[in-house]
């Protein structure tokens, strides 16, 4: 071994070093992915993701991925002849979009599981549908009737902790149903948030199209790495927070506060975003924690 090969050697090995707190204090603990955006719009970025959810099982977290396609659907109903009209950022629903909606997300949770199993890890695609995981209630924006968009007002983890208990690497795809068991499509967003909270996660990982949250979005250096939940309401309701973001900030600090120990909040463009995030000390997005943390906070790691 050369010097250059050997001082590849020593950084890869500084690395694995660096990541030895964060694996040891995170062991068997629960993580859930919201995986969508651009992070879906290259296979090089799907298999960074799966990548990531594949190393973060093996070395002992236990990884939920829930997954979004928000886009491939509009896709899917242009080439039906149809447009996607949205209120409030939700797409209105009507019965044929709504079975548009649920076949373009079975695809795709399937093309994920398929990623997965074919690096020799057993994964598990279902939809909220499955083990009654997901119940939700009409979702009616400002009074507005825009069909079939679910509210999640339940969440039965059963088939969750049956399968990590089986050694499964689940992956969910956001479909509900109601009372009356009418299918509804569910923002991915708010079901990985739901999800989360009732499994007892002790993370959960937000996949965006920013590197996280920033006081002024036209300059990167404002970017806040770690913030409490109090923190993050002061700015919302500063109104520096705002736009698309608003909805995303709020399911942050609503998941801390439901029992989520750590919120991340990270660039799904970035290769390998989520190990940057977890498994070194600087990380590269937002994390949102408990305002009982901020004492003790720089002295543990994230």
């Amino acid at each position: 071994m050369n010097q250059k090969e050997m001082d590849t050697a020593l950084e890869k090995a500084k690395t694995l070093v660096e990541a030895l707190p964060y694996i040891r204090k995170f062991n068997r603990k629960i993580v859930v992915i919201k995986y969508g955006g651009s992070a879906m719009k290259t296979d090089d970025l799907k298999n960074s993701v799966i990548e990531d959810a594949i190393l973060l099982k093996l070395v002992g977290f236990k990884p939920i991925i829930v997954h979004g396609g928000g886009k491939e659907i509009s896709q899917w109903v242009e080439k039906t002849g149809g447009k996607s009209t949205f209120v409030n950022g939700f797409r209105v629903t009507d019965s044929d979009t709504m079975t548009i909606a649920e076949m373009v997300l079975n695809r795709v949770n399937k093309e994920l599981v398929t990623k997965i199993e074919s690096q020799e890890v057993k994964a598990a695609g279902i939809s909220g549908k499955d083990g009654g995981l997901l119940r939700v209630q009409k979702k009616m924006p400002d009074g507005q009737d825009i069909g079939y968009v679910g509210d999640i007002k339940l969440v039965d983890p059963e088939i969750l902790f049956d399968l990590l208990e089986k050694d499964f690497l689940p992956v969910v795809c956001p479909i509900g149903f109601d009372d009356n068991y009418e299918t509804y499509n569910i923002n991915a967003d708010d079901a990985a948030c739901a999800i989360a909270t009732a499994v007892g996660a002790d993370k959960l990982v937000f996949l965006t199209d920013i590197g996280g949250l920033y006081r002024d979005l036209n300059d990167e250096d404002t970017k806040i790495s770690r913030l409490t939940v109090s923190e993050a309401e002061e700015l919302i309701d500063s109104g520096i927070v705002g736009g698309g973001m608003l909805p995303k900030i709020s399911n942050c600090t609503s998941a801390v506060r439901a029992g989520v120990n750590r919120v991340h909040i990270l660039d799904g463009r970035i290769p390998h975003s989520i190990l940057l995030e977890i498994f070194t000390d600087q990380g590269i997005g937002t994390m949102f924690f408990r305002d009982e943390d901020a004492d003790q906070f720089n002295n543990q790691e994230g």
